[in-house]
């Protein structure tokens, strides 16, 4: 066997762009929380990954081998005897995404387009979808800490970097079992988009009111809390206090 490319130029960038996003957006809901100024970017880069999914369902199904999602999906037999093995030793190798990787996947995938939509209706006014947005987050967190540790445990048991493999895009393997390209031209393009949407989305932002239009749609969400609904908020409660003394 040699080194071969088998993650493709799109691939990795979908992988590390989300992984990224999905860090940023959570630090600045958990710890700078929805009543800093900071916090409409929360939604902006939720709305960024979400478009990140989208594309990644496309090239799921139009990409390389190992990108589409039929050299991926796994019944709940080979799922178990993936984690037999990565637990006890041995087992199947896979070039592409392992069984327990998959699963990860299709949960991170499913869960972060379904945050995305919930964002969405939030922003719209439907404050009802808040607490799901929240449960989401959570999960979706507690995923991928399983994916983490996941990769950890198939790096030291099989003594093949998976982290590594997903910057470079090359394993083990043979000739046989590559793919023909990095597909630069596709990832250029995927940047140009992604890009492109956040600029739009940044330029649309309106402090004042904390809303942005998405480019193109022309819906406007609320991403923060709206500054003259806060002074208004305020105003009432000091007319309250003055009444009450």
């Amino acid at each position: 066997m040699s080194r071969v490319l088998v993650w493709d130029l799109p691939t990795r960038l979908f992988h590390w762009l989300l992984a990224g996003g999905f860090v940023a957006a959570a630090v600045i809901a958990v710890l700078l929380g929805e009543h800093s100024r900071f916090f409409p970017y929360h939604g902006i880069i939720g709305l960024a990954i979400g478009l990140l999914v989208c594309l990644r369902m496309v090239w799921g199904v139009i990409g390389t081998r190992y990108a589409r999602f039929g050299t991926f999906v796994y019944g709940p037999r080979a799922v178990v005897e993936y984690m037999k093995g990565a637990l006890l030793g041995g087992g199947k190798r896979y070039i592409g995404h392992n069984p327990g990787s998959a699963v990860a996947i299709w949960a991170l995938l499913i869960l972060v387009l379904a945050m995305a939509v919930t964002g969405v209706m939030l922003g719209r006014g439907n404050k009802g979808v808040k607490e799901l947005h929240e449960v989401l987050s959570y999960i979706t967190v507690g995923v991928a800490i399983v994916h983490v540790l996941g990769v950890a445990l198939h790096t030291i048991r099989h003594r093949e970097n998976l982290t590594a493999s997903m910057i470079h895009g090359k394993k083990n393997a043979e000739p046989s079992e590559a793919i023909g390209s990095a597909r630069p031209i596709v990832a250029a393009l995927l940047l140009v988009v992604v890009g492109a949407w956040v600029v739009g989305l940044v330029r649309n932002f309106n402090p004042a009111t904390q809303t942005t239009t998405l480019p193109l749609i022309g819906t406007a969400l609320q991403l923060g809390e709206n500054e003259g609904q806060g002074e208004e908020s305020a105003g009432r409660r000091s007319k309250k206090h003055d009444d009450d003394d």
